[in-house]
């Protein structure tokens, strides 16, 4: 029997039909790359974050590109979009809505709020006070909002895409734990590099006073979004890979470095994103490359640093990096 020829006959058929999704994410990027230099980690992430179904938020200092990048993302795809900029003076009704009373029926009706739309983008999240903050952990985490005794759901898709400066300190509130578990992302954009940045230069000179947004075409709609989103889930994991996360994830709740540890919505978070990463590179099946991929952006955020390694200067991903180099990979 010649087992060369009979390999070369063997052909592995994904179990998923991923090749549709996988041509309109590669037409996403495309589009937004139109405008955005470098950045290619940080795209892929933020289509990841849409598949699974999960909130993002965007770190980085004033001028990398975070609302920006927020924006064009919501042009390639056809659905509702708004923006809050959040304020100090920022109340719970300005984003939600109000009850207004209504003189020819004697009757208050609701006016919906901004946050009544398929993509939501949050500029300056850290801004607003602790009240403001609050409103948003119904809406995050159930996709509803209670008013007056009655419920609001949200049309699907619903997704938040949050920016902070890390940095600025001055009329900010820190984030509360319970607010930063409901994003399934923490996203860290980083400085250009030189060649980057000269690329950048060239292209703002070049389009001189065009519209970046007008260069942007819709790819995706609402629909094919919601039915991207069902397709993901559908993507395999083995058993294996499921104790790989929970490993990962239950390092941290007894590694000395770290204060607090991530809790069980962390591993979902893990295993969903996974699942995103694995579908946009056309495979229906999760490797461990997927769940490290992963690990970084869905943990940084839900873990504290013990002060005494915060004040030598140790960062969460370092932490989770050493985390990963020390669990055996599953193959």
């Amino acid at each position: 029997m010649d087992i060369e020829n009979t390999t070369e006959n063997i052909h592995f058929e994904s179990r998923l039909d991923l090749s549709e999704l996988q041509q309109r994410v590669d037409a996403v990027r495309q589009e937004i790359k139109k405008v955005i230099v470098g950045q290619d980690k940080m795209i892929d992430k933020l289509l990841v974050a849409i598949l699974a179904n999960g909130h993002l938020l965007l770190e980085g200092v004033p001028g990398v590109a975070k609302t920006l990048t927020a924006k064009l993302l919501a042009k390639t795809i056809d659905m509702d979009f708004s923006r809050i900029q959040f304020t100090p003076d920022l109340m719970p009704s300005d984003i939600l809505g109000t009850s207004v009373f209504d003189v020819k029926t004697s009757e208050f009706e609701f006016k919906k709020g901004p946050v009544f739309s398929n993509l939501i983008l949050i500029d300056e999240i850290n801004r607003a006070p602790a009240k403001t903050q609050a409103a948003l952990f119904e809406v995050m985490e159930e996709r509803q909002i209670t008013i007056d005794g009655n419920r609001y759901t949200m049309d699907k898709p619903f997704l938040v895409i949050a920016t902070q400066n890390p940095i600025e300190q001055e009329g900010t509130y820190r984030l509360p734990e319970a607010q930063l578990d409901r994003f399934l992302f923490k996203i860290t954009i980083d400085y250009p590099t030189l060649d980057e940045e000269v690329l950048i230069l060239q292209r703002e000179h070049h389009i001189q006073n065009q519209s970046k947004e007008d260069q942007i075409n819709s790819i995706l709609n609402a629909e094919e979004i919601i039915r991207f989103q069902q397709l993901v889930k559908q993507v395999i994991v083995e058993e294996n890979l499921l104790q790989y996360i929970a490993k990962i994830v239950g390092n941290t709740r007894e590694n000395a470095l770290l204060y607090l540890g991530a809790s069980p919505r962390a591993s979902i978070a893990i295993l969903n994103a996974a699942k995103g990463f694995a579908a946009i590179a056309g495979r229906d099946f999760v490797t461990p490359e997927d769940i490290k991929e992963a690990a970084i952006p869905v943990i940084q955020h839900r873990v504290i640093i013990s002060p005494e390694r915060e004040m030598e200067g140790l960062t969460a991903p370092e932490i989770i990096k050493q985390i990963l180099e020390t669990i055996d990979i599953p193959r």
